[in-house]
């Protein structure tokens, strides 16, 4: 006696959509890997990543408030007021009264904080720059076009 099952099994998936979601997988590993090790790469301060995130947001953008980078970081504001006062006590932002609301702080980089900032930078782009000297120029190559693409994905 046979039996027909009531759902019949998924048709298989394209080649083409298993070898997309095998190079997916890839480079999920492979570029979180590198991420990791190039954040190994930090200034003289031994930041958290949280914390050199606040630094490097506030170079780019300029005076904000704690609201504002917990909004940016999407973490909790009492989170990121803990961050802030840590990088205030090291001296490498300022916290200042808001112009128009005595309630709120404006943070700011200090010279500290953007030396920090530039040496994490110089650090990272020192140890990736010494693995790149190592490849011949068609893997350089190869690495210029990647870089491109992966710009265009993440743009969208």
């Amino acid at each position: 006696m046979s039996t027909v099952s009531p759902n019949p099994p998924p048709e298989p998936a394209t080649a083409s959509a298993g070898t997309d979601l095998a190079l997916a997988a890839d480079l999920r590993v492979t570029l979180s890997r590198a991420t990791r090790r190039l954040k190994a790469e930090r200034g003289e301060a031994g930041l958290s990543d949280p914390q050199f995130n606040v630094l490097a947001i506030l170079l780019r953008e300029g005076p904000t408030s704690p609201g504002r980078l917990a909004e940016h970081e999407r973490i909790a504001a009492p989170a990121m007021t803990r961050t802030v006062g840590c990088l205030a006590d090291r001296g490498l932002v300022r916290k200042d009264e808001h112009p128009t609301d005595g309630r709120q702080v404006v943070v700011s980089l200090t010279a500290e904080g953007e030396a920090e900032v530039a040496e994490t930078r110089r650090r990272r782009d020192a140890w990736l720059s010494a693995r790149l000297a190592g490849l011949d120029t068609e893997d350089r190559a190869v690495l210029t076009q990647a870089a491109e693409i992966l710009r265009r994905i993440t743009a969208s």
